[in-house]
């Protein structure tokens, strides 16, 4: 079952925050959250696949006042980055992001990030849906894609999971943190994200 999430489109293109699954809350990253990002975002083995690099206080602290600041997309070029919380506890256990790629093809991008701590227990690919739903049902994107480094299993996984198909494996195409890497693309079109939810009883 695809977990649902209430996003009343038809009341105003701006979803109403927290977007809520059956485990998680996500809502816009603000000022008290510095502490939690830090103790998953400094850790090098969270990083050692994703596009930065260990962050410190400072950091975090800027991002926060900047690029994840925002708590809607109006144009292509800009983000949305949300913190996903444990409905039940209120601990911040992780964040997603939908990028706006271009107002001409509709298309978006997500990634995901979450404590290790907290890895295992689907919470990454229930707070992926709930984006690409955002995506998909509210922001009217035809296309949405994830671009992964091939050594990370467990985040290709997340992507299939959600249904995602990968389209391409390009062999070491980039230098990355020093290294050669080889990235795979996986990607959903909207009418493969409605035919899926279709599929699914209570979807």
């Amino acid at each position: 079952m695809i977990d649902m999430v209430d996003l009343s489109p038809a009341a105003s293109p701006h979803p109403g925050y927290p977007l809520r699954t059956r485990r998680l809350s996500l809502r816009p990253l603000a000022g008290p959250d510095v502490n939690a990002l830090l103790d998953y975002r400094a850790d090098a083995g969270v990083c050692r696949y994703l596009p930065f690099e260990p962050m410190t206080r400072a950091d975090i602290e800027e991002h926060l006042a900047s690029r994840w600041a925002g708590s809607w997309l109006t144009d292509e070029g800009q983000e949305l980055r949300l913190g996903v919380e444990l409905t039940a506890t209120g601990e911040l256990i992780g964040d997603v992001v939908l990028f706006w790629r271009s107002r001409e093809h509709r298309g978006g991008e997500i990634g995901y990030v979450f404590h290790p701590g907290r890895q295992g227990h689907g919470y990454a690919t229930e707070a992926a849906r709930a984006v690409l739903s955002l995506g998909f049902e509210v922001l009217g994107l035809h296309r949405i894609v994830a671009r992964i480094d091939e050594r990370n299993e467990a985040s290709a996984a997340i992507a299939r999971r959600l249904g995602m198909r990968q389209e391409s494996r390009l062999v070491h195409n980039e230098l990355f943190k020093g290294e050669w890497r080889t990235r795979l693309d996986f990607a959903v079109l909207a009418d493969e994200w409605r035919r899926m939810r279709g599929s699914r009883p209570g979807c």
